[in-house]
């Protein structure tokens, strides 16, 4: 479906004219779509089964957008999380993941943190995604404690390099994530990291944005092959999520589909591992982007123009606070003004922020944009707001919901200067 079209010259998302929620709730904010969240959910999901995934769990990935209202309609859905903090964990936990739909990755978990998913429920939570021999050793410790059996899945690092922005790029010996197949192999049978927890799985990821697959065919290969040495009866194979959207025009014909996506991670599943095993593991995917990127977007109002001899800057009220990716990734956003005109004005489209990097696109092509015009910079569903901060003393803006039945959801109130005391 079209996330953003024009009708009548005005820009619309997910059914909604954009102007009329502007004048209800003062910008910048962003606005989602329920509509647009649940049919991405649903595509992956039906797509892993369509592929003959084997009972495929889909746990979203937290991090790209931990919203209690967002993550509490995919858990009515049936999804899962994968979560990297303690913090996560009890938003899952409260948006109305079940403990045993969740998945805790990230190489820092601390102590407090273990100890509380491993007491959130009688079996504790689906598995730790264990990135180090001395996480394994605490974990083991901490079962014992609290008289529990940890859930473990080692997290591999299959020493590959994937397309994709290096501060985004996970599947390599230089980067902090996962472990190496020889320290797998090395860690199992002994006590120390055994007698109160039990090897249930094994997962991969390899980064993010991915649009070229190959790198992902070769590490699930990878991660089956280590999985048969284990010689241990997993119960579940992790590929770990990524998969990208098409942020630029450009990226429109690289991007996989759902479909080609799943039918490589089932057949690349089933030549290397199902055929030379009788063990039928379920598959676990850790999807974030690609369910809630296009589930969003970011409403900014025009303050001002600056005319600089041959640079023409518009200066907009939301900054890389609200939303950092370009300032942090030279990531490319789209970006409309929401009444259609004819865009011939190279403009570099910049926010309030005492930071050359406070920049959301230079040398854009725009209509001429005068102070109150609005501008929509699309596909912030995923790491906009889980990003943000309140730099410069900026308050954290407002995040609303469009409904099914098309009305307004506040879902996130936006923050004032008492909020930041």
């Amino acid at each position: 479906m079209s996330e953003l079209t024009y009708k009548k010259k005005k820009l619309v998302f997910s059914k909604t004219d954009i102007e009329s929620v502007a004048k209800k709730y003062k910008t910048p904010f962003f606005l989602y779509s329920e509509e647009i969240l649940v049919n991405n959910y649903q595509s992956f999901y039906e797509g892993a089964k369509a592929a003959g995934v084997r009972k495929p769990l889909v746990c979203f990935a937290m991090k790209s957008n931990p919203n209690k209202e967002l993550v509490s309609i995919l858990a009515s859905m049936g999804s899962g999380a994968d979560i990297v903090s303690g913090g996560e964990l009890r938003r899952a936990l409260e948006a109305g993941i079940p403990s045993d739909k969740i998945v805790f990755s990230g190489v820092g978990k601390t102590e407090e943190e273990i100890l509380y998913a491993l007491t959130v429920s009688k079996k504790g939570i689906y598995s730790f995604n264990v990135e180090s021999l001395e996480e394994l050793e605490l974990i083991n410790k901490c079962a014992k404690k609290t008289k529990t059996n940890a859930r473990i899945c080692f997290r591999l690092n299959p020493v590959v390099k994937p397309k994709t922005h290096k501060f985004i790029s996970t599947g390599n010996k230089t980067h902090k994530f996962g472990l190496l197949e020889k320290d797998v192999l090395a860690s199992l049978g002994k006590s120390i990291y055994w007698s109160h927890s039990t090897l249930v799985g094994l997962s991969v990821h390899i980064g993010s944005q991915l649009l070229d697959l190959k790198a992902t065919k070769r590490a699930i290969a990878i991660l089956c092959d280590v999985a048969l040495k284990t010689k241990m009866p997993l119960e579940f194979l992790d590929v770990g999520g990524g998969l990208g959207v098409d942020y630029h025009p450009d990226e429109k014909k690289r991007l996989p589909s759902i479909e080609t996506y799943m039918n490589i991670v089932a057949a690349t599943l089933d030549r290397n591992f199902y055929q030379k095993s009788d063990l039928k593991p379920r598959v676990v995917f850790e999807p974030g982007r690609r369910i809630v990127a296009k589930a969003g977007i970011f409403v900014m109002s025009v303050l001002r123009n600056k005319v600089s001899e041959n640079n023409h800057f518009v200066i907009v009220d939301g900054g890389m606070n609200d939303f950092m990716r370009p300032s942090l990734y030279d990531a490319y956003h789209g970006m409309l003004p929401v009444h259609q005109g004819l865009a011939k004005h190279p403009c570099h489209i910049v926010g309030p922020i005492c930071e050359t990097s406070d920049c959301f696109g230079s040398n854009r092509l725009m209509p001429k944009l005068k102070s109150g015009d609005l501008l929509v910079l699309q596909d912030t569903g995923a790491y906009g707001f889980s990003m943000g901060s309140n730099y410069n003393l900026r308050g954290r803006p407002l995040e609303l919901l469009i409904k099914k039945n098309q009305k307004f959801k506040t879902i996130n109130k936006p923050q004032d200067y008492k909020d930041l005391l």
